[in-house]
């Protein structure tokens, strides 16, 4: 096993709405995440971990974890919830970013992270171009008041879910044209805060952090390949074809023109787009998909499950795969495989900001959490990322979700990722106190070696 590079960013990631809380405190707007339904069963985002109250315990335990980096969100809502800059909102990202500053962890921003601003959802979301400007409007603020201390910055988290599967997490609620609509504007508002952000010369980096999931043919079936060729270009390089390239994929564009949901796209769009391409890829990984030809079947949809086009494919089960007992295939070569797939197509620096397992911990009576089932995961992915840089990938951080215990899209505080637990229930807040799982030790031994050692 080879080491990491020595200035490897370990790291762990959140997200605003799913970690906060303080959802309407000082001068918070609401997001569509704080007004959506939520499935019977499960907690609402209101209070979430607390972080927001709880920051500087949380960056210590990020410290004595030894995170070299810790990638969150900022929450749109909080900094401009009305179109107008929320100063307490500032000041809290300036305090948070200072701290982990002091505490020599790297922050890695992501500006947008599934939660669009109600003012902004009410006056047409993302199928309204003027969100394209106002997107662009409050990232300026961002890059102006953080520009030199984030050295690494996101666009927009999965926007390939968010088009794909945003009924399910809570994001829109319409017709695959008015979604792929949406997304078009998305890409063209990503291109321009990336133009802008080059322009101010800020010293850090700028790019996407889609969710990419390589496909497998379900045999060896021609038929069965080209479904493979199809899905891959509408999942995956639809979106970081855009980002890279500044050109939509040719084959992912038949396939909307096909089934009557391409976008209006314009010259002045095409020019941004071809203007504002990234520095570096982020990207979450969970798991590969398989697919065959289509056939009409049942699907369940969530974030890592398929569905079927006519025409194109159809998403299948791989029976060679373990499965989470939340129903996601677990794949750890999937993950070396992917970033080889994605490095050989574009060249570009590959950061991992999301990877993990949700499970049910149990906290014991003496305040442990035995999560070796955790560390199973996390250590034959760490495996395989580290053979992917053997292969010759160029891999410069890894950011498991979760640094710690939040609210799941979906599946609310039952679902957990972190290292760190959170005494909290869906029924009940109760009192919220923080608990080093077995993972977190585990983890921090990772930091401390650079890598798995022997």
């Amino acid at each position: 096993m080879s080491n990491f590079p020595e200035a490897f960013l370990w790291g762990a990631s959140t997200s605003a709405y799913q970690v906060e809380g303080a959802w309407a405190e000082d001068g918070k707007g609401p997001s569509v995440q704080d007004i959506k339904e939520i499935p019977q069963g499960t907690t609402d985002f209101k209070v979430a971990s607390d972080h927001y109250h709880r920051y500087e315990e949380d960056v210590k335990l990020f410290k004595e974890l030894g995170l070299k980096a810790y990638r969150f969100s900022i929450s749109w809502s909080r900094v401009m919830p009305d179109g107008k800059v929320n100063p307490a909102g500032l000041a809290f990202y300036q305090k948070l970013i200072d701290l982990l500053l002091e505490n020599e962890i790297q922050p890695i921003v992501t500006v947008f992270h599934f939660d669009l601003p109600v003012a902004i959802a009410e006056e047409g979301g993302w199928e309204n171009r003027a969100t394209i400007q106002a997107f662009a409007d409050y990232c300026q603020v961002l890059f102006e008041n953080f520009g030199q201390q984030v050295p690494l910055w996101q666009t927009i988290n999965e926007q390939n879910v968010m088009a794909l599967a945003g009924s399910v997490i809570g994001t829109s609620q319409k017709s695959m044209k008015e979604k792929f609509q949406e997304n078009h504007h998305m890409l063209v508002a990503q291109a321009l805060v990336t133009q802008q952000f080059h322009a101010g010369n800020f010293s850090g980096r700028i790019g996407p952090a889609p969710n990419i999931a390589s496909v497998y043919p379900a045999s060896e079936k021609p038929a069965d390949q080209l479904a493979a060729l199809y899905m891959s270009a509408l999942r995956n390089w639809l979106f970081l074809d855009a980002a890279v390239f500044g050109t939509y994929n040719h084959n992912a564009w038949h396939l909307l023109e096909t089934i009557g949901a391409a976008p209006t796209v314009t010259e002045a769009d095409r020019k941004i787009l071809a203007a504002g391409t990234c520095d570096y890829i982020a990207l979450n990984y969970y798991n590969t998909m398989t697919v065959s030809s289509y056939f009409q079947k049942e699907t369940k949809l969530d974030q890592q499950s398929g569905f079927g086009i006519p025409g194109f494919f159809q998403a299948v089960e791989n029976t060679h795969l373990p499965m989470t007992e939340f129903g996601w295939p677990i794949d750890p070569e999937g993950f070396r495989f992917t970033l080889n797939e994605i490095y050989s197509r574009y060249r570009l620096p590959l950061l991992i900001t999301e990877n993990g397992i949700g499970a049910k911990d149990v906290l014991t009576t003496d305040g442990k959490i035995h999560d070796d089932y955790r560390i199973d995961y996390l250590q034959q992915h760490i495996e395989q990322m580290a053979l992917a840089i053997d292969d010759g990938v160029d891999v410069i951080g890894y950011c498991p979700w979760s640094a710690i215990d939040l609210v799941s899209t979906h599946e609310g505080i039952a679902k957990r990722y972190g290292f760190i637990y959170v005494n909290s229930t869906d029924e009940q807040l109760l009192d919220l106190a923080r608990y080093k799982k077995d993972s977190f030790y585990w983890y921090q031994n990772v930091i401390d070696k650079n890598g798995l050692g022997e």
